[in-house]
């Protein structure tokens, strides 16, 4: 295992000392019928399908431990909230805190903010997509840590833009526009699941009517800040990858390209234990004390092996 590593889409080195701690809260969203992935989701929600060796769920909550954000509330169905407590229960385990809301009818995700709004108080918020897959680079970590108001969003190109909102940029690289799932895309370049904004978006949600879709709108939001000439759109990368899990094709692929790379680096992408040791949310103690706790399988082993590396590089061992 080499010096540097990715988790998650955030590639840091092991031995590194200094940690930025960010002022910043999150919520991601765990919601959605999943139907597009029935029968998977006649037993399970859509969020803790596994992909490749881990659930889907972890990806999103990895960038974001990653990104130095330490309080969260996840958001999903009635039913379903009590699954994802099982799994992640209050995130002391990490270092973190996890706090869970019900959202009883996919009403859009604009709803988060009002669903979450005693959550966020009077703190800035990042909101992630919980079937959002996100690897390679730091523009995340670069970003939280950075904010500094208004609203900043990202824009990924891919091939079929009329299935997301859509950015439209002037010749200057400004963005003009946000149409949510236009017939005639006037660009290639997609809003992926990843939002992060100023404390104006309670208030901004509150304003938000529903659409043609009976849907609170994300999309709806941006333009608001759009229209205040307070929204930043980052481009990502071409080495950058986005996957958006919501078909059985894209759960399969999203499998493959986890596989390959795993395989391919001996590295794991979307861990939460090592995002925390490395954000120094935990201590190599409390870190090796949680691989205790685990059952021998190689997801375990692969930790046992972050811990002996960090001893390595510490001259410990």
């Amino acid at each position: 295992m080499g010096g540097q590593f990715f988790f998650g889409g955030v590639e840091t080195g092991r031995g590194q000392k200094t940690v930025h701690v960010v002022t910043m809260k999150a919520i991601i969203l765990a919601c959605g019928a999943g139907s597009r992935l029935c029968p998977l989701t006649q037993v399970s929600s859509k969020q803790l399908l596994a992909v490749f060796d881990k659930p889907m769920i972890y990806y999103p909550l990895t960038v974001l431990m990653a990104s130095g954000v330490r309080e969260y509330c996840l958001i999903s169905t009635p039913d379903d909230l009590p699954r994802y407590q099982r799994l992640l229960g209050d995130g002391l385990q990490w270092g973190i805190s996890i706090e869970y809301r019900a959202q009883p009818l996919p009403d859009g995700i604009a709803q988060a903010f009002l669903i979450a709004a005693d959550f966020i108080g009077s703190d800035n918020v990042t909101l992630m997509l919980g079937d959002n897959i996100f690897f390679g680079g730091d523009d995340f970590p670069r970003v939280v840590s950075s904010f500094d108001g208004g609203a900043t969003i990202f824009a990924c190109r891919v091939k079929d833009p009329q299935c997301y909102g859509v950015v439209e940029f002037d010749r200057n690289g400004n963005a003009v526009s946000i149409e949510e799932k236009p017939r005639e895309p006037k660009s290639s370049y997609a809003v992926p699941g990843v939002y992060i904004y100023d404390n104006d978006v309670v208030e901004i949600a509150r304003a938000v009517k529903p659409s043609a879709w009976a849907e609170l709108e994300i999309t709806d939001v941006n333009l608001e800040y759009l229209r205040r000439d307070k929204l930043q759109v980052r481009r990502l990368s071409r080495g950058f990858a986005w996957l958006d899990v919501g078909t059985i094709n894209a759960l399969h692929e999203a499998s493959a390209y986890i596989e390959a790379i795993e395989c391919r680096q001996g590295v794991k992408i979307g861990c939460p234990e090592e995002a925390a040791l490395v954000r120094g949310f935990l201590g190599i103690e409390q870190f090796e004390d949680l691989i205790q706790k685990m059952p021998t399988c190689e997801y375990s082993e692969y930790l046992c092996s972050v811990a002996d590396e960090w001893h390595r590089l510490k001259g410990e061992k």
